[in-house]
């Protein structure tokens, strides 16, 4: 029964049926052949069955229709796997760490690949990581024995990275990373925040972990800090900084300017044009003077109440910055600002402007609502409380910036029942406080020949770092959270592939955006995802069902990212 085509044979530009043995039984293929090369090779095979199947199938007794089918998430997974794989992050990590351990199920490059893939594709614990993988095409992509993704084997792998070994990991990838996808490194913008943990209190193994000022309002939980370096080229991540939670930002400044110039000082010298972006949060003397003696050039932003005689400049100095940013205008002058003589610009946004007023009436109008509730208060003579308590109130609802300065207040009486409140803003000091504050910031730089638009658009550049923290702080996709590890060093090791998580996903959306498909990551991770797996399940021999697996009919934005990211290599083979 079809004996004939036992033997591997075929022919050039038309289909042909083959066989291959497995064991003592010959399975069939449907095959298609070309030159590749000069050579005569098989570009396609479609798998038809065993004689018995083949045969039942030509006499219309096949098995026909699937009993029933799964599904499985293919498309996001394996965009990011083919990612990892093309930047080799397992065998990087592997040659760090050394080699596989003879009882472990895995390396620890390939665990911590999967770690970067769920944190892109799925954030969730290590102890939930199992769950989701079954619902992917991953155990099919990513062929691993029996318990091999339990979360007790992550735990293990993160402890055999030393904090050494993991600098030495990241320096190795990020240049690899640079150099694969050509990354502009000419503008670099820097950028602090933190982020909330669920270590207990009394745990003692994570002093990383502190209680500080929470950016995500979480005050009841202990916070680590991470400062990132990002290029404007696409917001990739080139440099990161774990940090404990109750280090005030500035302190860190040092540390990553260090680990960026080991990193890319070289060729910040060789080139001259490598230009670091902060804002006024990281300014010091001590932090000035070690960016001025790097090879590194800097755009940063001084605080406009330290210089009040360049707030005061009449708007009638100030001259347009060009087409770029319509309606913006600055005036330049040298200051003496941060221990050095410095060239600062002084810009004003009619767009900011227009937004500050707008925040600082709904402050004037809330704090002139609690104002008058507490003079109505006290004309009611309900209070017990004495002069200094009501002062101290008053002073309190006028704390917030600026108030002070345009709303009046006077108290006046000795004894509670005789105290009485009047207060009214001052339209002229308001104004005054417009003129001079609203729409401005004031730059410096150490690039002296620059035009003033090209130092507005590197300050402004600030957008791209900014937009990854929000990335990070995204519950469904490239999330920093959940983070349940209680020691530093598994801490450290969930920043790296956070972060390099991060990297992934920006790279994605840089390589979709170079070939036409522009999107958040957000959009192209859910673009990706609904290419599916189906597997459908036929009756098979001896009750056991036949699986084929086939993946869904892409739509045309799919079918480009599909071939973008070599979706075919993970795809499915009968």
């Amino acid at each position: 029964m079809l004996a004939f085509v036992s033997a591997i044979v075929y022919y050039l530009d038309m289909p042909s049926i083959i066989g291959k043995k497995q064991g003592n039984k010959t399975y069939y293929y449907l095959v298609e052949s070309a030159r590749v090369d000069g050579k005569p090779r098989i570009v396609s095979q479609q798998y038809l069955g065993s004689g018995e199947e083949v045969a039942a199938r030509l006499a219309g007794t096949g098995p026909g229709e699937p009993q029933r089918c799964q599904q499985r998430s293919f498309g996001d997974l394996a965009a990011v796997w083919s990612m990892l794989e093309d930047l080799g992050v397992a065998e990087v990590i592997d040659s760090v760490v050394g080699p596989r351990r003879a009882d472990a199920a895995a390396s620890v490059g390939t665990y911590i690949a999967l770690a970067c893939a769920n944190r892109v594709v799925a954030p969730r614990s290590k102890r939930a990581f199992e769950e989701w993988w079954a619902t992917t095409a991953g155990p099919r992509m990513v062929r691993l024995p029996a318990g091999a993704v339990d979360h007790r084997r992550f735990w293990e792998a993160m402890d055999h990275i030393s904090q050494t070994q993991l600098r030495e990991i990241e320096q190795v990838i990020y240049a690899r990373i640079v150099e694969r996808h050509n990354i502009d490194l000419s503008g670099l913008v820097l950028d602090m925040t933190n982020f909330a943990t669920y270590i207990d209190s009394a745990n003692e193994r994570a002093p990383i972990a502190q209680r500080g000022h929470a950016k995500q309002k979480r005050t009841d939980l202990r916070l680590v800090g991470l400062g990132l370096v990002v290029s404007t080229d696409g917001g990739i991540p080139l440099c990161s900084h774990a940090y404990a939670g109750d280090r005030p930002d500035v302190t860190q400044f040092g540390a990553i300017v260090d680990e960026l110039v080991a990193r890319w000082g070289e060729l910040a010298g060789t080139s001259g044009d490598l230009t670091l972006v902060y804002d006024a949060g990281q300014d010091s003397t001590a932090n000035q003077t070690l960016i001025a003696d790097s090879p590194l050039h800097f755009v940063g932003s001084l605080p406009p109440a330290d210089f009040p005689e360049l707030l005061a400049v009449p708007a009638a100095k100030f001259a347009p910055v060009g087409e770029r940013y319509p309606g913006v205008s600055a005036y330049e002058t040298r200051v003496v600002a941060l221990g050095a003589e410095r060239r600062v610009i002084v810009t004003h946004s009619p767009t900011l402007h227009t937004k500050q007023v707008a925040g600082f009436a709904q402050t004037t109008t809330k704090a002139g609502r609690r104002l008058s509730e507490l003079a109505e208060r006290l004309a009611r003579g309900k209070t017990r409380r004495q002069r200094p308590a009501v002062e101290a109130e008053i002073a309190h609802i006028c704390s917030p910036r600026w108030i002070n300065r345009v709303i009046t207040t006077t108290l006046t009486g000795d004894t509670p029942n005789t105290l009485r409140l009047n207060w009214h803003i001052d339209t002229t000091a308001r104004n005054t406080l417009e003129a001079e504050q609203f729409g401005k910031r004031i730059l410096f730089t150490d690039h002296d020949h620059w035009p003033a638009v090209d130092v507005v658009a590197a300050y402004r550049s600030q957008h791209h770092v900014e937009a990854d923290f929000r990335q990070m702080k995204d519950p469904r996709v490239v999330s920093f959270s959940p983070m349940f590890h209680w020691t530093d060093q598994k801490i450290r090791v969930h920043v790296f592939y956070s972060v390099l998580a991060l990297t992934i996903a920006r790279l994605m959306t840089r390589q979709a955006a170079h070939t036409g498909i522009t999107m958040s990551v957000r959009e192209l991770l859910d673009t990706l995802a609904h290419i599916n797996e189906t597997i459908l399940l036929y009756p098979g021999e001896r009750g056991r069902p036949r699986a084929r697996h086939i993946l869904t009919d892409p739509d045309p934005t799919q079918q480009r990212l599909y071939n973008l990211f070599k979706l075919d290599t993970y795809a499915p083979r009968r």
